[in-house]
């Protein structure tokens, strides 16, 4: 049983948001006025309680993610001052695990009990269920990441709103969701798997993305759009099975084989350009500082 349906736009409370046709399975509407992207049906808590008990962890961790993450951490070193950082929707940390060895005071928030075992376990401080800022020091955090996170909640205001309570003036935070407008999407049409229901509610491009954070005091650092995921491709056209984040993937193959040839990473750099560019990479990565 569902509650009821959005008669609004959720980013920019426009009304009659307009249904999109070829994607009923997913309760699809589009905002005349912003465009954005997102499951008119909202769904209850019941359903989703339904979806998540099932919901699968990936323990597959590529040493390749792992460099990633040093990397954006990297990034991170700037903004450190109270050393503290959060990660909404952290999964079994991974991440997180890599910024504690490099000092960092890791705080992270899950909904499975699986998930917060695990996260614990990992000496990691954990808050389940969603991010609530009452159970956190105001603007005491230097960093706040999200990882393939924000698409799954259907009310984005509040997070965004308690971003901004939790991080300090100045502070960082660093944000990916897939990108509606991606290459991938437009190739596989109403056939692309990302679009699922009631686990994705909403899709963001570069456009929306930046208009959310914008419209709570964020400047816009740095915005993006990368990669296209061939696994994905072949997937939502029943070509494939391996999933897109595993060993056998296209995708890992392909990324290892970027690694270790040097004129494989200067291609991929390149068409990561041209993806940004025109704003058609499969993920949307966007930096954030709190004004």
């Amino acid at each position: 049983m569902h509650s009821h349906s959005f008669t609004y736009c959720p980013l920019c409370n426009h009304p009659h948001p307009v249904d999109i046709k070829g994607w009923e399975r997913a309760h699809l509407a589009r905002c005349k006025a912003c465009s954005f992207i997102f499951a008119r049906l909202i769904p209850d808590e019941s359903t989703l309680m339904k979806h998540y008990q099932g919901y699968g962890r990936n323990d597959f961790l590529s040493p390749i993610t792992i460099k990633r993450y040093h990397e954006l951490l990297d990034r991170f070193e700037p903004f450190r001052k109270t050393g503290k950082i959060l990660d909404v929707g952290c999964g079994i940390g991974y991440f997180l695990e890599e910024a504690a060895k490099r000092g960092w005071e890791v705080h992270g928030t899950e909904f499975t009990d699986r998930a917060m075992e695990i996260c614990t376990q990992k000496g990691i401080s954990m808050k389940q269920g969603p991010l609530n800022p009452n159970l956190y020091n105001p603007q005491s955090f230097d960093v706040i990441t999200s990882f393939e996170v924000i698409e799954h909640i259907n009310n984005p205001h509040t997070d965004i709103q308690h971003f901004a309570t939790l991080l300090r003036a100045g502070g960082l935070v660093y944000i990916t969701t897939p990108n509606f407008n991606s290459l991938s999407r437009i190739i596989t049409g109403n056939k692309w798997n990302v679009v699922t229901y009631p686990e994705h509610l909403c899709y963001y491009t570069p456009r929306t993305l930046r208009f959310l954070f914008q419209k709570h005091g964020f400047d816009v650092m740095h915005l993006q759009t990368t990669g296209i995921s061939i696994s994905r491709i072949k997937i939502s056209h029943h070509i494939a099975s391996a999933k897109p984040v595993s060993r056998e993937s296209d995708d890992e193959k392909i990324r290892q084989m970027a690694e270790n040839k040097w004129y494989m990473r200067m291609l991929k750099d390149t068409a990561n350009g041209i993806l940004t560019l025109f704003k058609k990479g499969d993920t949307l990565k966007g930096m954030f500082v709190k004004k």
